[in-house]
């Protein structure tokens, strides 16, 4: 079935977060936040994480993404940030001036090209010399991990294992993204490994209910609807009764200089 990025349903389904705090830390432990005043977002989705980088300080941000649906939720998100500019474009052809900003952000977002060459070229391209890049996506085994009450996500492959092809189809092995980025010309190349907290519930219901509106999880596309029922049955039998959950995601971050 699979998410229609196009769809006006589609429009705000990427600005009900906010970015955790481990993943700032995380970010500022691999760039000098604080020297960095033009910053990129490409795929930037509902503009969260353009929010993030405006937060920590960076003085100008511009998010990209190719669907001006979710560019519109992106720009009703960001309504409050008047250092946040979008535009709509893609990762192997921005429209953007070359030579133009000291970091680009990549997040949860190559899992979706086929051309890893073309949008590191084009990452390439737009970066200052020395600027950095920075690619945040789950390997196949960040995808594969056992479902627990904090790994959500691990459960979504535990209860449909047809969805582990899928996954190992469209990811990426760290090795290839490393040895892609060293063909493009990307130096001091880096990976870390980030537990990053998607979303705090004060109980499951909440959770279940974000479940069912397949909310920010391209994954559950795939699901028909009584498959997603299936799921959501399972969890609610599954996770504790009137206790906090912390859910987290496992990330592979990536991090090069041009």
């Amino acid at each position: 079935m699979g998410i229609d990025f196009h769809s006006k349903k589609s429009g705000m389904s990427y600005t009900n977060r906010i970015a955790d705090n481990s993943w700032n830390e995380v970010i500022k432990d691999l760039v000098p936040i604080k020297n960095i005043s033009k910053a990129l977002d490409i795929g930037c989705g509902g503009g969260i994480y353009s929010k993030a980088l405006s937060d920590m300080g960076v003085e100008d941000v511009t998010g990209v993404d190719f669907s001006e649906t979710i560019l519109e939720g992106a720009m009703e998100n960001c309504k409050e940030y008047k250092n946040i500019l979008f535009k709509h474009g893609n990762a192997l052809e921005t429209g953007l001036d070359s030579n133009n900003y000291h970091l680009l952000l990549e997040r949860a977002l190559i899992h979706h090209i086929k051309e890893l060459h073309s949008c590191f070229q084009e990452a390439f391209r737009v970066l200052k010399e020395n600027g950095y890049f920075l690619i945040q996506d789950r390997t196949p085994e960040d995808c594969l991990l056992e479902g627990t009450d904090n790994n959500i996500r691990g459960y979504f492959f535990e209860l449909f294992p047809k969805l582990i092809e899928q996954e190992n189809n469209r990811r990426y092995n760290s090795q290839f993204v490393m040895e892609t980025l060293k063909d493009n010309g990307f130096r001091e190349i880096e990976e870390v490994k980030l537990w990053e907290t998607r979303k705090v519930y004060d109980n499951k219901e909440p959770l279940l209910n974000d479940l069912r509106q397949r909310t920010g999880r391209s994954i559950l596309h795939e699901l028909d609807d009584d498959e997603l029922n299936v799921l959501i049955n399972n969890l609610d039998q599954s996770l504790p009764n009137n206790e906090i959950i912390t859910e987290k995601d496992r990330w592979t971050i990536w991090k090069a200089i041009k």
